[in-house]
């Protein structure tokens, strides 16, 4: 893991400081970055930013699925996004961008 300013590992916090289904907002080196843990145990990581409106809200999304997708609503306009691509699953335009996030001894850890 690097120091948190730059590229690398960040640790965000426990696990279990995470309610499943959940978002919560990080800042990590700067940036707003809203992570998210999954009933089964998975932790994703978006921008905070909706990209529609550049308001800082995902973390507050409404979390589902789109068959075998995991999505993420954007609390002001409902676009919907898959949490694991950023792809807007309604308009092409626009794309909400993910990091990569691992949980690792306890601790979940996102990748700038």
């Amino acid at each position: 893991m690097t120091g948190m300013h730059g590229t690398g590992w960040h640790r965000i916090c426990a696990v279990q400081d995470l309610e499943p289904g959940w978002g919560e907002a990080a800042l990590v080196a700067g940036r707003q970055v809203a992570v998210f843990r999954t009933a089964g145990g998975e932790v994703l990581a978006v921008d905070h930013a909706d990209p529609a409106t550049g308001a800082h809200v995902m973390a507050r999304g409404i979390t589902g699925s789109r068959g075998t997708r995991r999505t993420l609503a954007s609390p002001l306009h409902k676009e919907v996004y898959d949490l694991l691509t950023g792809e807007c699953l309604g308009n092409p335009e626009l794309r909400l961008a993910t990091y990569p996030a691992r949980a690792v001894d306890g601790f979940i850890e996102i990748r700038l």
